[in-house]
């Protein structure tokens, strides 16, 4: 009996010591540390999936890889990113590529082709199957940097007082849109662009200083306020579709061990579509409710959209110019649109 229970106590200690060998890192291993800048505000559900997703490499990894998030500009300013990745004061980051456009203008392009996209499986193939991911680390690389994947944030929205039903609408509207191609395609159709930082944009349009503003999805819209004092929304949007990527340190994603490398991989895909769809999800809880406040949710028919594909091409090939990266990203990028059919 005694015998027995030797036997029952190792069998215990074995299996115990097997457990901990599984769940948690190796004995005397120490977990890799990573510090990760993302450009969402704490508040924001697409920083809170990018913390879920963190939270998942650490169980994926039993704990061997360990990256901390911290909100917009908690650690550094969020332009100034790229060169604290470069110089790993932080070891990751979750951004929108086109921050980085004035070191090379095909960040924006690759980031957000304007009015190219329908669905964010179509920019998802491209890059995954067509060549977009080698371009953006090829791009990348002079800076010692590594993306991993991305993710998409949703379909965006445009807000206004003034309804926008089709191209000829936006002639006389003064309009909040960042630099680049969507400043560039509004200026064509006619719109003033006025250049104003995200927390000045409810004020705005409040006293008519723009008619209409492009920021993000209803969901993010609503949160900060913009439906109170304008009436109209474009959703689906028709004129982004913006990727934010996580991106590492070069060295320090060369010395990770290959199955963590596979791991890191494999959750940022799971990563993009769990933000699309939870995000997806709350948008057309907000459309619901914005439609039962009186907001007029306007939708663009397939002519419109290709009309307005039409006039963007001229912005596209203007914007090829730049540089011979961004005319590769677009050049790439228009082929596929052929094959998808959304252009002629």
């Amino acid at each position: 009996m005694r015998i027995q229970k030797h036997k029952f106590t190792a069998m215990l200690a074995t299996a115990v010591i097997v457990f901990a060998l599984l769940v948690s890192p190796a004995l005397g291993e120490k977990p890799i540390e990573w510090k990760c800048q993302v450009f969402w505000g704490a508040a924001e559900l697409s920083y809170k999936t990018f913390v879920d997703f963190t939270e998942r490499v650490k169980v994926l990894t039993n704990g061997r890889l360990v990256i901390t998030p911290y909100p917009g500009g908690t650690l550094v300013p969020t332009f100034e990113a790229l060169d604290a990745l470069q110089d790993n004061v932080i070891q990751c980051m979750h951004m929108w590529p086109g921050y980085f456009s004035g070191k090379e203008p095909a960040f924006a392009a690759i980031s957000d082709m304007i009015a190219a996209y329908s669905h964010p499986w179509q920019k998802e193939a491209w890059m995954y199957y067509k060549g977009g991911m080698e371009m953006l680390r090829e791009m990348y690389k002079p800076y010692n940097a590594y993306p991993v994947g991305f993710m998409f944030w949703g379909v965006e929205s445009l807000v206004s007082t003034k309804p926008i039903r089709r191209m000829e609408d936006f002639k006389g509207l003064k309009m909040r849109v960042p630099q680049g191609m969507t400043a560039m395609l509004m200026q064509k159709l006619g719109a003033s662009v006025v250049v104003l930082p995200g927390g000045e944009v409810y004020s705005a349009l409040d006293k008519g200083v723009i008619n209409t503003s492009d920021w993000a999805t209803p969901s993010m819209n609503n949160r900060l306020g913009f439906y109170e004092v304008a009436k109209y929304t474009n959703y689906p949007g028709f004129h982004s579709m913006p990727i934010g990527d996580f991106t590492v340190n070069m060295k320090e994603w060369e010395k990770l061990p290959d199955d963590i490398k596979a791991i890191l991989e494999s959750a940022t895909r799971e990563w993009c579509w769990d933000s699309y769809e939870r995000i997806a999800v709350e948008d057309l809880k907000v459309v619901k409710e914005l439609k039962d406040q009186g907001v007029e949710v306007i939708q663009w028919s397939d002519e419109d959209l290709r009309a307005v594909r039409m006039v963007s091409r001229e912005i596209w090939d203007e914007f090829a110019q730049k540089s011979p990266m961004t005319k590769k990203v677009l050049d790439s990028q228009k082929a596929w649109l052929k094959e998808l059919g959304l252009i002629d």
